[in-house]
């Protein structure tokens, strides 16, 4: 298990984080919460080179992927960088890609009846200076989003604070809790305190807030 308490909170700077070799040549992965070695609940930055394949795999309980870069392809088709994709528990998949991607991706996190099949165009990462939220998903109070925003900009209403939240810098540079957060950092917390959260440069970042609980007194 890896990351996988979570009453803990979390910051990864990604860029201090070594690449590591998947089971499929030409597919690395940073690993960021993982349940098991090759099953389970995974969240992770996933690299393919050009040219590389991945062996046809199920997802039990899901799969949900953004494309921070290049070109993800599969049976459905081609998904370019900035895609947000989710495929439903009980689906499966031989991705590839012919000129290389750089994925985030959420394995095995659904709700099992959450059966949705969806696509969606990511404006902040298609259009640079496009500045906003977009609403990505909603399933029974998960929330999915992604905020682009000028430097030392307020969080906007729709991310909740002293709620669990988790988030993922695709450009630019924040804080929280005085820790400085760059590009492809991530943060997990029971516990998200707006206050303490600061935009330093021009920033995009994906937010999910909804999808896990703690209970704090489980241990007393």
């Amino acid at each position: 298990m890896f990351n996988m308490n979570f009453a803990e909170s979390i910051i990864v700077d990604t860029a201090n984080v070594e690449w590591q070799q998947s089971p499929m040549a030409g597919v690395d992965r940073k690993p960021l919460a993982r349940e098991q070695a090759e099953r389970g609940h995974a969240t992770s930055i996933v690299r393919y080179a050009a040219g590389s394949v991945f062996r046809p795999h199920p997802h039990p309980l899901g799969e949900e992927i953004l494309v921070l870069s290049g070109i993800f392809s599969d049976e459905m088709g081609e998904f370019p960088a900035g895609t947000y994709f989710r495929n439903p528990p009980g689906t499966s998949h031989a991705p590839h890609s012919a000129s290389g991607c750089v994925l985030f991706v959420k394995l095995h996190q659904f709700f099992e009846h959450d059966l949705n099949q969806i696509e969606v165009s990511v404006e902040a990462i298609r259009h640079p200076n496009w500045r906003g939220v977009q609403h990505l998903y909603e399933f029974e109070g998960e929330n999915v989003f992604v905020c682009s925003l000028n430097a030392n900009e307020a969080l906007p209403h729709v991310i909740k604070s002293s709620e669990p939240i988790e988030l993922f810098i695709i450009e630019g540079q924040c804080e929280y809790d005085s820790v400085s957060m760059g590009k492809h950092s991530w943060l997990r917390t029971p516990y998200f305190n707006k206050g303490a959260f600061n935009i330093t440069s021009p920033v995009i970042f994906w937010v999910k807030q909804g999808h896990f609980s703690v209970d704090f007194t489980s241990n007393l």
